[in-house]
């Protein structure tokens, strides 16, 4: 009998402990980042010991030629608490250093509930929570804020962590958006760059992550995917002694969620290597997929582009 391809090699998308189905995965990452949000910008910090940071900045830097335009539509998917949409802010022209058409009449965000491909609403409208914040609420536009630069749009399904993004994007030209990734209430060949920082390894199928992306992006439009990755050899084994062992201690007794730091080292080590991950991103229609390697290894960016 042939052995089994091991996991890493044939999974479709996240599944926390007990999810079977896409659905069941979607809700439960949905529930853990809602229930870490109020610890998640700590825990982060600490737990890479800063070195978030520096991934962060170096991946908006790779994408400086591109954020530069200020016409240009940047979308930091699953954008948690905002740190990789202020890291591609400051790449983002001023109004003193650019006046293009005004944007207000763009057609990038469609009504929620309606076919993105049918819409040419720049609007998001959607019934929020009482008391809770509003977010893409229908009485702002795109280009609102600052009329002569596109708003970097920030994307994400759990709204506590979307909440404490929105209070740092309140004095920029970020336009934050409560959404589901793998159906984005977005047109078509509307976005310029998509970039997710640590985000697309939690999609509950990568392969719709990836068609979704790729509807939604003009043609020369790029993708960037920042993510964990399992080194190997000497590297590996102490990666695998911090990150299975230390942090999930370490992360759950400052979260008071243990559960979601036992996700974090078993979704790393189920997500695709980068010769699958390239595979899958070609196959989704992407030209010239790379991988760029991290920290040894311990994470990287992968890029490509829609033809």
């Amino acid at each position: 009998m042939a052995a089994q391809l091991p996991e890493h090699e044939r999974t479709t998308g996240a599944r926390p402990i007990g999810a079977t189905t896409d659905q069941d995965a979607a809700a439960n990452v949905q529930q853990m980042f809602d229930t870490i949000a109020p610890k998640y910008d700590l825990l982060n910090h600490v737990l890479s010991i800063g070195i978030d940071r520096w991934w962060w900045s170096r991946a908006a830097r790779s994408f400086r030629p591109i954020l530069q335009r200020p016409e240009a539509v940047a979308l930091d998917l699953c954008c948690g608490t905002g740190d990789m949409t202020l890291a591609l802010l400051k790449h983002r022209p001023s109004a003193a250093q650019n006046r293009v058409p005004h944007l207000r009449d763009s057609s990038i965000v469609a009504k929620v509930g309606e076919s993105p491909q049918n819409s040419d609403q720049p609007l998001i409208e959607r019934e929020d929570t009482p008391g809770a914040p509003s977010f893409a609420a229908s009485s702002r536009r795109i280009g609102d804020d600052n009329p002569e630069i596109a708003p970097i749009l920030a994307v994400d399904f759990s709204h506590q962590m979307l909440s404490r993004g929105a209070e740092k994007f309140a004095s920029h030209n970020i336009l934050p958006i409560e959404a589901d990734a793998l159906h984005l209430p977005l047109a078509d060949n509307s976005i310029d760059l998509v970039i997710s920082a640590f985000g697309f390894r939690n999609l509950s199928n990568y392969e719709a992550g990836l068609a979704e992306l790729h509807r939604i992006l003009r043609p020369g439009g790029q993708i960037g995917i920042l993510d964990f990755n399992q080194p190997e050899g000497i590297t590996g084994a102490l990666y695998n002694l911090y990150f299975k062992q230390i942090l999930p201690r370490f992360g759950g007794l400052i979260s008071g969620d243990p559960a979601a730091y036992t996700y974090l080292p078993d979704s790393v080590a189920r997500f695709p290597r980068p010769a699958r991950m390239i595979e899958l991103i070609a196959n989704a229609g992407f030209t010239d997929p790379t991988w760029t390697s991290y920290t040894f290894g311990t994470a990287g960016l992968y890029r490509a582009t829609k033809p």
